[in-house]
């Protein structure tokens, strides 16, 4: 049982009520997440700046990373919104569990991301020597690295507030790995 309510539109400041009717345009509906964050007069702006700010990552290699760590974070209200993006992005069901896994057999590249992004969560941000030559030697770049560890930051802020606040999931819930690969 949650015990944070997601505040509605009435329920937050201006500028916060502001932020809800851009969501409302750009998304269709304000994410319980997102309305959570609004409990605060400052926290939504600044995730929303840090989630959308300028990347080195396209969307679809966002998605990988949103997969992993969210994955290793068990956070089911983030894999359950990653799933049903990384599908508008054009990966198959079958891509989204190996991703949620920290691999990608589909593709080298992504698979190198996928394979750091969850070492760097797995390990608070020591990734092993190994897992970073090898995001290098699939043809990853110093910047793709920063960027990827920023990005780690990022979904990890959600994973935890999610897991904190227990709100609703206000996407089609995401299938635990387990019973979905075994």
């Amino acid at each position: 049982m949650s015990t944070f309510n997601v505040p509605k539109r009435e329920e937050v400041s201006s500028n916060n009520q502001a932020i809800f009717d851009n969501l409302e345009k750009a998304v269709g509906f304000v994410p319980n997440l997102f309305a959570t964050y609004a409990h605060s007069e400052n926290a939504l702006q600044n995730y929303l700046n840090l989630s959308n700010a300028k990347t080195s990552l396209k969307a679809k290699e966002k998605e990988v990373v949103n997969l992993a760590v969210s994955e290793v974070n068990n956070c089911i209200y983030c894999l359950s919104a990653h799933t049903a993006i990384g599908q508008m992005n054009g990966f198959t069901e079958a891509q989204i569990l190996e991703l949620r896994a920290g691999n990608a057999s589909f593709d080298n590249k992504l698979d190198a991301l996928a394979r750091l992004s969850r070492n760097l969560t797995e390990n608070r941000g020591a990734a092993e020597d190994a897992v970073v030559e090898n995001f290098f030697n699939a043809g990853w770049t110093k910047e793709n690295l920063i960027d990827t560890i920023v990005l780690v930051g990022d979904k990890t802020i959600s994973n935890y507030l999610h897991k904190t606040t227990k709100v609703p999931v206000d996407f089609p819930v995401a299938q635990a790995l387990e019973t979905v690969v075994a």
